[in-house]
């Protein structure tokens, strides 16, 4: 075992499968889920070094547990996959304030709370001299990238995730440690609606919806030989992997002094004109 990994919601889905491809890849893997049975049993599917550690990941204690679970069983942390999170979809008029709060709270602060912790044990390594060549992967979304009818709580918490990523590649580039996210469309039981139809036909004998087929990705990242690869979101499906880019400028008006309302008006509608549409937001 050469290096280790922390997946968070590890217990299904794409966590179970990002677990059981580190392990056959020789890693030491941390399992954690918020279900202390359902890691436990993934850790028996692991021929290989693994251990499980159940536990909130947006609670601060929880997520610093996780750290210390991974250098306390394997004497290092070397790749942090962040995948935890679960959607409680509404329109935008039915989303109640608990609603809102649950979800950004898993996807986001959930994201952020492993991260943080596992950020400090690597700057700590950096400044004793101790070489490092740490990986982070997040998991965003379409709903993300683009967002998603019914789901603006899902959608907020993903963009969020995507804007963390990239100010943690800058912040944490010093100190040996990448940071990259993925977009996936894979079955799990956040997804089951969404993808039923695609779920019920194979293509041709491939299950593009398999969660399995986003790991390799993922596994890639965290590895030593991804190290120029940094602040990055890859869109990944079935057998397709794609780079996405983010906001970028477009046209800009300007002038000398302040705008009227009268003069702006005509001028953002001639920036509009010809401008490319943005992609259509899912659902709509």
């Amino acid at each position: 075992m050469n290096r280790s990994v922390i997946v968070t919601g590890a217990g299904r889905g794409l966590g179970r499968a990002h677990a059981l491809a580190f392990a056959a890849a020789g890693y030491g893997v941390i399992v954690n889920d918020v279900d202390a049975e359902q890691a436990e049993r993934v850790v028996d599917e692991i021929a290989g070094q693994a251990v499980a550690c159940a536990g909130d990941v947006a609670d601060w204690d929880g997520a610093a547990n996780l750290v210390d679970r991974a250098l306390s069983t394997f004497g290092r942390l070397d790749v942090l996959v962040n995948n935890a999170g679960f959607v409680r979809d509404r329109m935008i008029v039915s989303t109640g304030e608990a609603e809102w709060d649950s979800v950004v709270r898993v996807h986001l602060k959930g994201h952020f709370a492993p991260l943080r912790h596992a950020a400090a044990h690597w700057r700590e390594q950096h400044k004793a001299g101790r070489p490092v060549a740490a990986r982070v992967i997040n998991t965003s979304s379409g709903a993300g990238l683009l967002g998603s009818v019914g789901q603006c709580n899902y959608s907020a918490a993903k963009a969020g995730i995507l804007g963390l990523t990239l100010v943690a590649a800058a912040e944490l580039a010093r100190y040996g440690v990448t940071v990259n996210a993925i977009a996936p469309a894979a079955r799990t039981r956040m997804t089951e609606q969404t993808f039923a139809e695609l779920m019920a036909a194979p293509i041709e004998g491939f299950d593009a919806m398999a969660p399995e087929n986003v790991s390799p990705l993922v596994v890639w990242l965290g590895g030593e030989q991804s190290g120029s690869v940094t602040g990055q979101v890859f869109e990944v499906e079935g057998g397709r992997v794609g780079l996405l880019h983010g906001w970028q400028r477009g046209r800009s008006v300007r002038r000398d002094h302040r705008w009227t309302p009268e003069e702006l008006g005509p001028a953002l509608l001639s920036l509009l004109d010809g401008a490319p549409a943005p992609l259509p937001v899912y659902g709509a």
